[in-house]
Formats: C-alpha cells, sequence, structure tokens
C-alpha cells in the first residue's frame, strides 16, 4: 500500500533521491584517495628527482645543507610572524569591552560578530596560517643571506668611515636587514589585525558616541605602534652604516658607492639625530600603558615626521646646494680618493698602475723591426669567432655533429691552438623520434683542433687533431662527449637500447659504461621521471632495463651552477684533454655587493662585448646581479664522459670563498689538488678580464681631481670588424709586453679616449696559469698620436688593394669577412694584424685569403714609409716584409735582452749561402710531400734539412757570425699521420 503518512519510503516526499549507492560512494572516496595522492606524488617527484641528481654527482650535502636551511628559516620565521598576527590577534579579542555602546554602527557590527562566532577559531587559525606560510615562504629565500652571516669570517680590511671590518657590510648588515624588515612586517600586520579585531567587537569606535576607544585597546595599539617606532629608530641607526654601500649617481664616478662630502656632514648626523629622536617618540606611545593618553605620542610622531622632513631632506639639500656644489672638486676629493682605493681593491685591481708609452718606435733600422716582429708574438690568423662553420664544413662528418659558434684558444705543445669539441645536434638526426633521441643518438665524438698560427695554401686550418675517431698530436683518449655545451636533452644509456657510436665503414655502436646519471632500475625512479619530465614512455618502455640510466643537467655550466648554487658562472666554458679525458673547464667567482665605497657594476652589461651580443651561450649566467667584488676564486671541471664535477679553490684569500666553504664544508677541493697536466690548461677568465678593463677605463687614474675632471677617462673602443656598435671582446694571444724577454699567453684589449678613436691605453694580463705572473695585469697609457683599431680598420678599407679584393670576391658571389684585429707593442710603436676571410657562394665555409699587417709609430721622420703604414698582402711574412720595407732581404738576428754586444752583421759567405737555400729546399720537399701523404719523400726531405742545416751553422761557426735561420722554420714530424697534412701557409 502507498505510504499516506509522508513516510520515508522510496516513493515517498522525503525520499532521497540520487542518493548514490554505498559501493559508488566506495568508489568515489577510492578515486578521490588516489587523486589526493597523485597530486602528492607529483609535487613529491620533483623534490625526489633533484635528490637523485644530486646524490648522482656526489654532491648531495649541497642539497641538503640547503634544503635544512630552507626548512630551519621556513619554519622558525613562518612561526615568529603566525605568533605575532596570531597573539595579537587573541589580545584584541580578549581586551574587548563587555558591552557595546548601542548606536547603529554597533548594530551593524553585531551581525558580523554574530555570523563569526560559531567560527572564530578557525579564522584565527587560517589568518594564522596564512600568514605564517607567506612569510616562511619569503623567509626561506634568504638562505644565502642566512649561511653567510652565520659562516662569515673576516676579510682583515676596515671600511675608511667606520673602521669596522668589511666582512660587517658583505655578511652582517644584510641579515640585519632581513630581520628589521621581517619585524616591521610583522609589527605592521599585527597593528592591522589588532585594529581591525578591536574596531569588530568595540574596543575602537568611528561613529558611535563617546570615547573613540577604550583605554584597553589605546594601551594595545600604542605598545605596537611604539615598536613600529623602534624598529624605525633600529633602521636609522643601521642607516648610518648603510651610507658606506649606498649606491647614488655622480658624474665623476658613474654609480658611486660609499659616502660622499654631504653624506659624511649632513646625512650620517641627520641619520643620528633621527634615531635619537625615534627613540624618544617610542618611549612615549610605550607611555600610554600609563598615562592613557595618545597626545605626547601623537606629539612625538608628528616631530619625527617633520624632523625626517627638515633633518633628512633639507638640510642635506642645502649642504649640497651651498657647501659642496661652489666648491665640488675640493670638497668631494677625500671621498673619491677612498672611493677609488676601494674599488681598485675590490676589483683587484689596485697592484696595476698605468706604464707611459709613448708610440714612438725606439728602433729605426727597418731590418731589425722586421726581426723583432716575428719574436713580438704568435700572431693567431685563425679567429675562433670565424671559422667555426669551416671547422663544420670539414670535420663535421655527420648531420647530427655540431661544433659551437665561437671556437676556444688554448695552449697544446706550448702553442695557441683553436678546439672546437665534436657535439651531438639533436636537430640533424635523420629520422627523429623518442628512441633516436632519446636512446640512439646519446654523445658527440671528438676533439677537433688546429694550429692558431698556420692555414694551407687554401687558407684553411691546419688541423692538427681531427678525423672520426680524430688522430693526431693528441695521445690516445676517450673521445665520447656525453656532457657538453650543446647539449640540452636528456639521453638514457647503459640498458637493453645500444646506443650509435660513431659510423665508418658502418655503423659502431656502444653501451654507455660510465656512473654518471641516475639509475632506472627502481620503478618508483622510473615514475618519478615520468612525472617530472612529463614522459610517460619512461615509466613503461621496453627499451628501460636492468643498468638504464638517466643522463640529465648535461652542459658544464648548468652542472658547476647546480652544485655551487653561490657561486656565478664565466660565459666561456673551454674544453681541453686532460690525462686521457676531455675536460670541460668552468671558471667561477665569488661575489658581493657589499664591499664599502667600491663602485657597483651590473654583470650582463660589463661583460658583453660583440660575441657575447645573440650568443647567450657566450653571456655569464648571472646577467643582472650588481656586484662591487668580484675574485675568479674556484675552478672547476666537468668530465665530458662520466659528467663529474670537480670544484678546486683558485683563490686561497678570498674571504667570501671561505664563508661559503665553511657553509658547505667539502665541496670545494684545495689548490694544491689540481694536477700538473690541468694546470697547464687554465687560463685567465674573459668575464673577469672584461669587468676589470671596464673598471679601469676610470680607475687608471688614481689622483682625485684628475678623476673628478675626467680628463683621462678611456672606453672600450667598438669591434671594427662588424658594424654592431658591441665592444670589442679581449683577445687570447701569446705576446710579448714590453721589457718581457719572450712570449706570454695573454689575454688582452685596447682602449681609446672618451669621445676619439686614437689608442688611449692597451691592457694585457698574463693569462697562464703555470706562470708565476699569472694574473698581473700590464697596462700602457699611450701618447695622443697613435692611430686606434678603428682608425687603422678605417685605413685598410681605403686601400686601393682591398677595394680591389672586394670588388673581385663580390664578382665572384663572396662574402668578406674580417678576422680578429690583433694589436700587439713592438719597439715603442704598435702592430696591427687582421686576417680577412672570404666565403664564396659554393663554399660554406670561409677560407683565409688575405692578411692586413699595420705599423703605427707617432715618431718616425715625416714621409719616412714605416709610418702608419698599412698593407694588404697574400701571407703575414709577405705583409710583415712589406710594412717595415724589407721584402726579399733576411732579417739579422735579434739581439737578446739585456746584451750590450750589437749584433752580428749577416755573412756573405757563398758556402753558407748555398747551404741555406739547400734547407729551404728541403724544408718546402717536406712539405709537398706532407700534401701528397708521401712520407717516405717527408723522411728524406728532413734527412736533408738536416743535413743543410748543419752545414749552414758550421760554416757560420768558421766564419764567427751565425748563420741566419730560413724564412720558413721547419717544422718536426707529426705523432701520428694527420688527416689534412699541414703546409706553409701564412704562419707568422
Amino acid at each position: 500500500m502507498p505510504d499516506r503518512g509522508g513516510g520515508t519510503g522510496p516513493s515517498g516526499p522525503r525520499a532521497r533521491v540520487g542518493r548514490p549507492s554505498r559501493r559508488a560512494r566506495t568508489l568515489l572516496m577510492t578515486l578521490g584517495v588516489l587523486a589526493v595522492l597523485g597530486m602528492v606524488f607529483v609535487m613529491f617527484a620533483g623534490f625526489w628527482t633533484d635528490w637523485l641528481w644530486f646524490r648522482s654527482v656526489h654532491y648531495s650535502s649541497v642539497f641538503t645543507t640547503t634544503l635544512w636551511t630552507k626548512i630551519g628559516l621556513f619554519l622558525v620565521f613562518g612561526l615568529l610572524m603566525a605568533l605575532a598576527v596570531g597573539l595579537n590577534v587573541w589580545l584584541a579579542y580578549r581586551l574587548r569591552p563587555p558591552l557595546s555602546a548601542m548606536s547603529v554602527e554597533q548594530q551593524s557590527l553585531d551581525r558580523y560578530r554574530m555570523g563569526i562566532a560559531p567560527f572564530k577559531k578557525w579564522l584565527l587559525l587560517g589568518i594564522t596560517v596564512l600568514v605564517g606560510l607567506i612569510s616562511g615562504a619569503s623567509a626561506s629565500g634568504q638562505w644565502r643571506t642566512w649561511l653567510m652571516w652565520v659562516n662569515g669570517v673576516s676579510f682583515g680590511e676596515k671600511d675608511p668611515q667606520f673602521h669596522l671590518d668589511v666582512s660587517f657590510y658583505a655578511f652582517d648588515l644584510p641579515w640585519y636587514r632581513f630581520l628589521l624588515a621581517f619585524g616591521f612586517a610583522a609589527t605592521v600586520l599585527s597593528l592591522i589585525a589588532a585594529a581591525l579585531t578591536h574596531y569588530l567587537y568595540g574596543g575602537l569606535r568611528i561613529t558611535s558616541p563617546g570615547a573613540r576607544a577604550t583605554a584597553a585597546a589605546t594601551g594595545h595599539l600604542s605598545v605596537l605602534l611604539g615598536v613600529f617606532v623602534s624598529l624605525k629608530a633600529v633602521a636609522y641607526w643601521l642607516d648610518r652604516y648603510g651610507l658606506a654601500v649606498k649606491s647614488s649617481d655622480f658624474k665623476a664616478t658613474g654609480n658611486w658607492t660609499g659616502l660622499r662630502y654631504v653624506d659624511a656632514n649632513a646625512f650620517l648626523p641627520a641619520k643620528t639625530i633621527l634615531f635619537c629622536i625615534a627613540v624618544i617618540c617610542a618611549l612615549l606611545f610605550f607611555a600610554t600603558l600609563w598615562r592613557r593618553t595618545w597626545q605626547l605620542p601623537v606629539i612625538g610622531f608628528g616631530l619625527m615626521v617633520l624632523s625626517a622632513i627638515l633633518i633628512g631632506g633639507l638640510y642635506p639639500a642645502i649642504v649640497q646646494k651651498f657647501q659642496v656644489q661652489p666648491n665640488e672638486q675640493a670638497k668631494e676629493a677625500p671621498y673619491i680618493q677612498k672611493n677609488i682605493d676601494a674599488t681598485r681593491r675590490a676589483y683587484a685591481i689596485d697592484s696595476t698602475d698605468p706604464e707611459e708609452y709613448s708610440g714612438k718606435s725606439t728602433v729605426k733600422d727597418k731590418s731589425r723591426l722586421r726581426a723583432d716582429a716575428d719574436t713580438a708574438a704568435a700572431y693567431r690568423l685563425i679567429d675562433p669567432n670565424i671559422v667555426s662553420p669551416t671547422f663544420q664544413q670539414l670535420e663535421q662528418k655527420r648531420k647530427y655533429y655540431q661544433f659551437p659558434l665561437t671556437l676556444d684558444v688554448d695552449r697544446y705543445q706550448g702553442k695557441d691552438t683553436v678546439v672546437g669539441l665534436r657535439e651531438l645536434n639533436i636537430r640533424g638526426i635523420p629520422k627523429r623520434n623518442w628512441i633516436n633521441d632519446h636512446f640512439t643518438y646519446t654523445h658527440g665524438y671528438g676533439a677537433i683542433m688546429a694550429a692558431g698560427t698556420q692555414t694551407d695554401a687554401n687558407g684553411s686550418p691546419v688541423f692538427t687533431e681531427s678525423g672520426l675517431p680524430t688522430t693526431g698530436m693528441l695521445p690516445k683518449y676517450e673521445q665520447r662527449v656525453y656532457y657538453g655545451e650543446k647539449t640540452d636533452q636528456y639521453s638514457i644509456v647503459g640498458g637493453p637500447q645500444k646506443e650509435l657510436d660513431y659510423e665508418e665503414n658502418g655503423e659502431k655502436t656502444t653501451s654507455y659504461a660510465g656512473r654518471s646519471g641516475v639509475s632506472l632500475s627502481s620503478a618508483f625512479n622510473r615514475a618519478a621521471y615520468a612525472v617530472a619530465f612529463s614522459e610517460p614512455q619512461i615509466l613503461y618502455s621496453g627499451a628501460i632495463g636492468d643498468g638504464s640510466r638517466i643522463l640529465y643537467n648535461r652542459t658544464p655550466k648548468e652542472r658547476v651552477e647546480a652544485v655551487a648554487p653561490w657561486l656565478t658562472i664565466d660565459g666561456d666554458a673551454y674544453p681541453a684533454v686532460v690525462d686521457g679525458r676531455i675536460q670541460w673547464i668552468v671558471d667561477a667567482y665569488t661575489t658581493t655587493n657589499g664591499y664599502p665605497y667600491a663602485s657597483r657594476t651590473t654583470l650582463g652589461e660589463t661583460t658583453a662585448d660583440a660575441l657575447t651580443v645573440g650568443n647567450q651561450q657566450r653571456a655569464v649566467v648571472a646577467q643582472q646581479n650588481q656586484v662591487n667584488y668580484i675574485r675568479n676564486s674556484v675552478k672547476a671541471t666537468v668530465d665530458a664522459y662520466d659528467g663529474t664535477v670537480n670544484l678546486y679553490q683558485w683563490d686561497t684569500k678570498d674571504p667570501v670563498l671561505k664563508t661559503w666553504m665553511k657553509a658547505f664544508p667539502g665541496t670545494v677541493k684545495e689548490k694544491a689538488q689540481i694536477k700538473p697536466e690541468l694546470l697547464a690548461h687554465l687560463r685567465y677568465p674573459q668575464d673577469m678580464f672584461k669587468v676589470q678593463r671596464e673598471l679601469l677605463t676610470r680607475y687608471h687614474v688614481t689622483d682625485p681631481a684628475q678623476f673628478y675632471s675626467g680628463s683621462d677617462a678611456w672606453q672600450v673602443p667598438d669591434d671594427p670588424t662588424n658594424k654592431d656598435g658591441n665592444a670589442v671582446p679581449p683577445y687570447y694571444l701569446s705576446m710579448k709586453m714590453p721589457g718581457d724577454p719572450a712570449e706570454r699567453f695573454s689575454l688582452t684589449t685596447t682602449f681609446t679616449p672618451n669621445g676619439r678613436p686614437n689608442l688611449g691605453g692597451f691592457m694585457a694580463v698574463d693569462a697562464d696559469a703555470t706562470s708565476k705572473e699569472y694574473g698581473r695585469i700590464r697596462l700602457l697609457r699611450v701618447g695622443e698620436d697613435v692611430p686606434g683599431p678603428e682608425q687603422v680598420q678605417n685605413k685598410l678599407n681605403g686601400l686601393p688593394e682591398v677595394a680591389t679584393f672586394v670588388r673581385d670576391m663580390k664578382g665572384a658571389d663572396s662574402d668578406i669577412e674580417y678576422g680578429n684585429l690583433l694589436t700587439v707593442p713592438l719597439d715603442g710603436g704598435f702592430l696591427y694584424v687582421e686576417p680577412v676571410y672570404a666565403q664564396g657562394r659554393n663554399a660554406h665555409y670561409p677560407l683565409l685569403k688575405k692578411v692586413a699587417v699595420s705599423y703605427v709609430d707617432a715618431d718616425q721622420p715625416k714621409g719616412d714609409t714605416t709610418k702608419d703604414v698599412t698593407v694588404f698582402e697574400d701571407t703575414l711574412a709577405q705583409a710583415l716584409n712589406k710594412v717595415f720595407g724589407v721584402e726579399g732581404t733576411t732579417p739579422p738576428p735579434v739581439q737578446p735582452p739585456g746584451t750590450t754586444t750589437p749584433p752580428q752583421p749577416t755573412t756573405t759567405d757563398a758556402a753558407l749561402k748555398q747551404a741555406i737555400a739547400d734547407a729551404q729546399k728541403a724544408y718546402d720537399d717536406g712539405q709537398e710531400a706532407l700534401k701528397k701523404g708521401d712520407w717516405d719523400a717527408y723522411g728524406k726531405a728532413q734527412s736533408d734539412l738536416q743535413s743543410a742545416l748543419q752545414r749552414a751553422a758550421d760554416e757560420g761557426a768558421k766564419l764567427k757570425s751565425p748563420a741566419p735561420a730560413p724564412s720558413a722554420k721547419p717544422s718536426a714530424p707529426p705523432a701520428a699521420k694527420p688527416s689534412t697534412p699541414p703546409s706553409p701557409g701564412t704562419g707568422g
């Protein structure tokens, strides 16, 4: 029968229509739990894979130290903020008046009070948790500040104003400022929360009759205001020290850091006075606990605000206007001197003093100049910024290989060598799919090297290491490149899927035998990486099995930055073959922006030049970092095969590095652990050099008056070989500076006076890490009449023979590329050398076709042909002969440094001449044999050459005169048969 009583049966009005069954509810609950677990696993996957990666590179302590520091800061400051806000809300509620005044305002508030009454505890908990989470997350980002404060070591230097150790400004002051900012935030949030609570419960009244605040509310809020003003007093006191690291725009120095006259004589006393006023004002606010009136605190607060305007703003402006500006140079001189001294120390240029170099040749004999030019430098005609397409065309071998856009310069067997690794090019894989991209094509192969000073007869580089696999000058080494600058995708290796090793008479396969990467044998790890990389195939692919390992974070800079997040990474990582392995060498810096009085610079702007613009691979990692102290404190290596990262302490005195080594013990190895084989390839870093050269455009001047006037300010010239208007890059070059007995591997640059094209200065640093004078900066201040790079380039472009060459090349549909314009001091003048390349329409790479040489001398007699002569010839030897007017003659021997006996005259003995001619013929025959690959003929030619040289020496000894050397030096037989035989070209 139907239920007439409105029961709860299925057909009654109270039936629960649509309620899911128990099975459905169970299913929904299960799905909900799985969804939550899935979300948790997704969040956990990133953390877990990071931990696995750090453990795989043996830097798990970096991960744990950073993690626990962040967690600790999150909990401590999150809890402090939550307690501060929650306690004040609770206290405001407890101090509410027992009865609210009957008014329209209070009646309206009653509805809100009744509405939130059932949820008071949850609302309070929610507010405190929210502000705690936000505050904790913000505080965890200060882990570097905390670690530097707690581990900071002394600099051993004091600032000139307050006589505090520099570590106070670099390590302590940033932490104190964070604490102060946190205190302000906690006080303001507590004040707002307490005021709202008091208003909600009647402690504060806006429109109600009677007192605007209860005594309890007055006392509570006054204490919070007193805390706020107390923090302001502390801020005024810290601001006094902050003046030593305050940035301001000052026309004499640009981005000035430190105190000026107005700071020391107006702002500093003003901050002290404001501190005292703030302390008094805070006491007045605290006194309301007894006086129960806001009259005095409000008066005090108004006095503090007025004082801040008058004493902190108006008074310094008056001092600047009426005391400083009428005699600014004299007033600012002591402070400019402090800025000069501090800046030069902070950027390690304090021992660099300009040496006067008039640009006037000290040698008038043209033959002697020609002879000295041969030993002044190893003129690097192979420009690493241009010949990458040549490497690509001649040594790429397969489309899935590539070379970097800009190659590197290193030293092998004492000679400047251009180096590039044949890295994997994922876009060149014949058939793109997930297996090929991540399992089959996993690595590059081989280091390709070419002599820096030599080309073959066609203008191509002379490769000293080439082929696939490579052969040449190097002993046997591991050629596989799993980690490189171009390797930015992950690979899965070592499992059932074989990798393509290289192709030569068929495909050669391999399986990775290194211990790098993270094991994927665990299903849990596979699931984590499937989530982290958004690639579900990692979870179920049959190509992954026992032994499979995933390689990622594969670029050298990326790996070093990950294991040492406190370092700033140089833009140019370069490869070197060391002990049978390819090692990427990465220079790293420790920096701070808290060095008192030292001017700041932005790394991205300071290190930008014609090579880095548009090529982020060469750009410094920390583009926006502002620093006023920098040291090349760490040399890092990354093994190209197994990815092993080693950090070596390079600057053993740097207090910033010592601080980080305390924070992360065991991560940086001692300098003594650098092997000699590795040391031979370490060099002075380019980004450090570029920062120093930018500072030296102004800070080569140490006299305050001259510094203020800017009369001797320099600029880094634009690269004259392109029209983009970007700074000329520094060049690595083996050369002799004035007074040096032999060539040094150096990093060089030029300066021009501000707004003028002539040469103003020349800078070189000893870049060879094995040298006792490594890092010594030589700075030449050049006379006014020496043409600069742009002027030399313009004169070159105006030569009739250049116009003819360009016209002929354009007619043959060829493009012209100007190589690095090398500048070399020579006997008081300057020698400019520039290779010129041409690339035809059908040729996919540039070839060296011409060499331009210019010798500029500011003091040659009028009409002398060696004064500012620019020539354009087929080879360097021809160009040097012509520029010095000694074409067709043999230069006399070079006078040894320090000797007083003049060089002996060249002998004309017929037997000696014949011996020299025979030696030259034997050398030419040997080079021709190398071209043809005829090793028997090459051996016979070498035997004839040795015999001829011996006869020349004997004949020279008979006449008591040293036998002049052949015009071309014989080369030793190569260690292994090169794939491209060397032949005489334009080598210097």
